[in-house]
């Protein structure tokens, strides 16, 4: 029996074709010359609208012709029709010269047709010309910014598995579905090492997005080396942190893993940019966690590293609640506010992520005496109580 890409059912490129037909135009341009429309002919045809001038076409333009030739050498019968936002033939030959499949020929009353009949007003846009296609408003383009070729045949079905199956992986799948990627199934190390996805299973697992050249981030990973090593040095072998980056380049990546004592999802794979999309990260620094059985713990989790430190392992809301808990009791305990033989003002009880003790100079947090008249920071430790 025939497959969906043999039938195309709802491929319709008559609308298409009378409108060429209405300014004399009976054929495409391709990159070996004139072709008839009979080209399109029992394939899934998709209109490229784009423009030599506008930047983010031109970066598209790359990435949509990888896609092309890997689905044409998957036998998908794809074809895709590049349509002109150009003010000048000149530019649009030099556009069309990076792109492997056909175009409409330069004619600037026919690609108004165009425009306006299938509503677009913004590039890139590409519009497949099926009753089932993702229309130009709906943001196909950023669809297969996300999937890539997975995004193929582009209808709103496709779309809709797609994010059905991103939900699936955010609320817990084995790990290697969600970490392999085609014939990479290990993660690296700083020194170039290979660790199988396999040896990580059972382990708690906090995947770190960040960039070296984000500062914010440089300031997380100090705090994060600092409960990683002392959750490992304490036996607690259960934990792994795997990076996730968003830096710009390798040199970058590689300077970045350098600082970390954790392994990484290799640079040039896009597993990368699909962990980003299914735990929907939009800021960096942040940190998923997923635990032992596979299921995310949560998508949130610098804040609660960044409150709590190693303290928070294994990071479920009933470790939370005890820490919570266990604070409560040790602020009830606690003055609301003193007055130390150090310090000339009256102290209040404050509670405080992280804190550089003014007495004995190291780090502190959760609870401090504050001066509310000048940056005095104590340790209840370090409290000397005046005599009234």
């Amino acid at each position: 029996m025939a497959g969906p890409d043999t039938l195309l059912q709802g491929m319709d490129t008559t609308k298409f074709i009378l409108i060429l037909a209405s300014q004399g135009v009976d054929f495409l341009l391709a990159p070996e010359g004139k072709v008839p429309l009979t080209r399109l002919d029992g394939r899934r045809v998709c209109l490229f609208f784009s423009a030599n001038w506008c930047r983010p076409c031109r970066t598209f333009v790359p990435q949509l012709g990888q896609i092309y030739e890997s689905l044409r050498t998957k036998g998908k019968e794809l074809e895709i029709v590049f349509a002109s936002f150009d003010q000048d033939e000149n530019r649009f030959n030099q556009h069309f010269n990076c792109m492997p499949w056909l175009a409409v020929p330069f004619n600037e009353t026919l690609l108004k047709n165009l425009r306006d009949s299938y509503q677009v007003d913004r590039i890139p846009s590409l519009v497949p010309l099926s009753s089932d296609g993702i229309p130009a408003e709906e943001d196909l383009i950023g669809l297969i910014e996300d999937y890539g070729a997975e995004a193929y045949p582009f209808t709103r079905k496709r779309r809709e598995e797609l994010k059905a199956a991103d939900d699936a992986k955010r609320r817990g799948v084995k790990l290697e579905e969600l970490l392999c990627h085609e014939d990479r199934d290990y993660v690296v190390s700083r020194d170039s090492g290979k660790v199988p996805i396999s040896q990580l299973v059972g382990k708690t697992i906090g995947l770190y997005f960040g960039a070296h050249w984000c500062p914010p981030c440089r300031t997380f990973t100090l705090q994060l080396v600092e409960a990683y090593n002392e959750l490992i040095s304490t036996g607690a072998q259960s934990l792994e942190v795997i990076l996730v980056s968003t830096d710009r380049d390798q040199k970058e990546f590689d300077l970045n893993l350098s600082s970390m004592p954790w392994l990484a999802i290799p640079f040039e794979d896009r597993t990368r940019q699909d962990l980003c999309r299914i735990f929907n990260i939009k800021a960096i620094p942040e940190l998923a966690l997923i635990g032992p059985d596979g299921k995310t713990i949560t998508t949130k989790g610098k804040n609660m590293m960044s409150l709590y430190g190693a303290k928070a392992f294994p990071f479920t809301e009933s470790r939370i609640a005890e820490i919570e808990t266990s604070l409560k009791k040790e602020g009830d305990a606690l003055p609301q506010q003193v007055k130390d033989t150090k310090h000339e003002h009256m102290l209040k009880l404050d509670m405080a992520k992280a804190y550089l003790c003014d007495s004995c100079k190291k780090q502190g947090r959760f609870w401090a005496f504050s001066c509310d008249l000048c940056d005095y920071d104590l340790h209840p430790s370090c409290l000397e109580l005046r005599e009234t």
